[in-house]
């Protein structure tokens, strides 16, 4: 398989235009999963604090045998662990779990305001990447007004801000703001979680249309509409699928059908959601 296309982000460095998500596998299961993806030429991985399985992904890693300055690994600061103190030491969790020394993305996973701790969590993040422990910093679930906050307060912008989007939750006015503010869309849940995407006419009869599967065609939806997404899967048949995205193009009035599909937010509000 060609190598995945890559995309430059505002401080310069490079992220594959599609990734390997890890939710909600466990441990043995991230290890088996990463190490078969990684086999199969995705580069960029995708866990979390959170999703307990960051030592299986470091395993998955070295088990690939690829070499690591060619891995573009993201992890996320659990919600508990912001701070300006308490951020560092998440990351040193994380990079300890993992068995590296650097992750190549860090994201505040949810901006959780009640607990209004996100911009000194932010501070330590600007950090961490002046430190080389983090070389690209970043955001997850962040709303218009989280970003702005971000930006007023510490003048440094996220490179990525990673959010629910999917073809029931498409998120235009969001993704117009990180657009204005120079952030990479990298979209989680992209095929939608639970979601039976035949049911939706737009995606059943592009599929038709290409001869590929509505997994592919939503992938695509996303590739053209300049997002990342970091779909997740099981076996390796769906993990080759997803990656064989770059063959065929959704014309622009195929894009524009899938505006008709309602939207509906699948997982938490990040107006009110509590990471703990």
């Amino acid at each position: 398989m060609l190598p995945i296309p890559t995309r430059t982000l505002s401080d310069g460095r490079s992220i594959p235009v599609i990734g390997f998500g890890t939710h909600p596998m466990t441990d043995e299961q991230s290890e088996t999963a990463v190490a078969s993806a990684l086999d199969l030429g995705y580069r960029l991985i995708d866990t979390a604090s959170l999703y307990r399985n960051e030592v299986g992904v470091g395993r998955g890693i070295a088990r690939s045998g690829v070499d690591r300055s060619d891995i573009f690994l993201t992890t996320k600061l659990r919600g508990g662990d912001q701070g300006l103190l308490e951020t560092k030491e998440g990351l040193r969790g994380s990079l300890q779990r993992l068995d590296l020394e650097y992750v190549d993305l860090y994201l505040i996973h949810w901006p959780m305001p009640s607990v209004n701790k996100y911009v000194d969590a932010w501070r330590a993040m600007i950090e961490l990447r002046e430190e080389g422990l983090a070389h690209s910093i970043g955001v997850s679930n962040f709303n218009e007004a989280h970003l702005d906050r971000l930006l007023s307060e510490t003048g440094v912008s996220p490179v990525i801000n990673q959010i629910e989007l999917h073809p029931a939750w498409a998120q235009a006015h969001l993704r117009d703001v990180d657009a204005r503010h120079n952030i990479v869309t990298e979209s989680w849940s992209p095929i939608g979680r639970g979601i039976a995407l035949e049911q939706y006419p737009p995606v059943a009869e592009a599929a038709r249309a290409h001869d590929v599967t509505p997994a592919q065609v939503v992938l695509r939806w996303h590739l053209q509409l300049g997002a990342l997404p970091i779909p997740k899967a099981w076996s390796i048949e769906h993990q080759r699928e997803n990656l064989d995205v770059f063959n065929f193009d959704l014309s622009p009035e195929e894009m524009t059908t899938f505006e008709s599909i309602a939207q509906e937010r699948m997982d938490e509000d990040p107006e009110t959601f509590v990471e703990l």
